[in-house]
């Protein structure tokens, strides 16, 4: 698993960006053909860096929205926006999920909606900028989290418990991690463990 998040206008100041991506930039508002350039040259930043190069090939989107790259299947994909910052992640044989929240005011109903109770209850007390940041950490979680089971909103991201200050947890077969190297913008990301494999059965000698 390798993540990276950075500011978008450091990310299109020092980096060259695509022609495919250019192509689909062209047909977007200007402020989602920034945010669209900025992920995906982040992406192929981190692929390359990886020894996973992706050339000019196109970063494609399932239905959903949910980015990969075609004709590399063993290959997950995951990319994030926040004003200001994107956000990619890749993991060879397995899904993957990043998010990235530029901390922003939240009200006392979304923080009972997201957080466990406990939680909940104190980050309310805490004054505006760490109130924000304590949220901003346990949303990248979730976010992340539904984001490597391949949903957005729709997976319900506020059902995933997430301790306030832990770093490291598992929400089903999802494991996620939530370093604070840049504890100003939160970042976490998430990726599936693959099922263990059936038992096999042997068969004795001279029997079933």
């Amino acid at each position: 698993m390798h993540h990276l998040a950075a500011r978008s206008e450091q990310v299109l100041g020092a980096l060259p960006v695509a022609a495919a991506d250019r192509a689909v930039a062209a047909g977007l508002p200007p402020w989602r053909a920034a945010e669209h350039l900025a992920s995906r040259t982040l992406l192929r930043f981190l692929l390359r860096e990886v020894g996973e190069d992706a050339g000019g090939g196109p970063v494609a989107a399932l239905p959903g929205g949910r980015p990969y790259l075609p004709g590399r299947p063993g290959l997950g994909v995951s990319l994030s926006h926040s004003p200001g910052w994107v956000a990619a992640a890749v993991g060879r044989g397995r899904d993957v999920g990043v998010d990235v929240q530029v901390p922003a005011a939240v009200g006392d109903r979304l923080l009972r909606l997201c957080c466990l109770p406990g939680d909940a209850d104190a980050l309310a007390a805490l004054p505006g900028d760490a109130r924000r940041l304590g949220f901003a950490r346990v949303f990248a979680v979730q976010e992340a989290c539904v984001k490597a089971v391949g949903k957005g909103l729709s997976g319900r991201p506020w059902t995933v418990p997430v301790p306030l200050g832990a770093r490291t947890g598992a929400w089903n077969r999802v494991r996620w991690s939530a370093p604070r190297d840049d504890d100003r913008v939160p970042v976490a990301c998430a990726w599936t463990v693959p099922p263990a494999p059936a038992p096999e059965r042997v068969r004795r000698p001279g029997g079933p």
